[in-house]
């Protein structure tokens, strides 16, 4: 349970820290993102989350409304990773957690 856990928090704070980057090397290069080779590989990172995001929300939601709804469900999905960590550790013992 702890690893599996432990696993799920790992992804979502890569994909997470991914999206971030990707963010803030949108804003430095400007309209030359797209040709910039970092901002491609970050894009190769979270495609699978952006996804999985527009699969499970509704047509409503405007793509360009999808990497802020990756953000929040990498931000929810990390949280509640952590709870659970933290839930196990005290249940088995926090000598044993690391």
């Amino acid at each position: 349970m702890l690893l599996s856990v432990t696993l799920i928090k790992l992804l979502a704070e890569i994909a997470l820290m991914a999206l971030i980057g990707r963010w803030l090397l949108g804003l430095l290069a400007g309209k030359q993102r797209e040709s910039n080779l970092f901002y491609q590989v970050l894009g190769i990172v979270t495609r699978p989350v952006e996804r999985l995001t527009r699969a499970i929300s509704p047509r409503q939601v405007l793509d360009r409304h999808i990497p802020l709804a990756t953000g929040l469900l990498l931000a929810s999905t990390w949280f509640i990773a952590t709870l659970l960590k933290v839930q196990t550790c005290v249940q088995i013992g926090v000598e044993q957690c690391r």
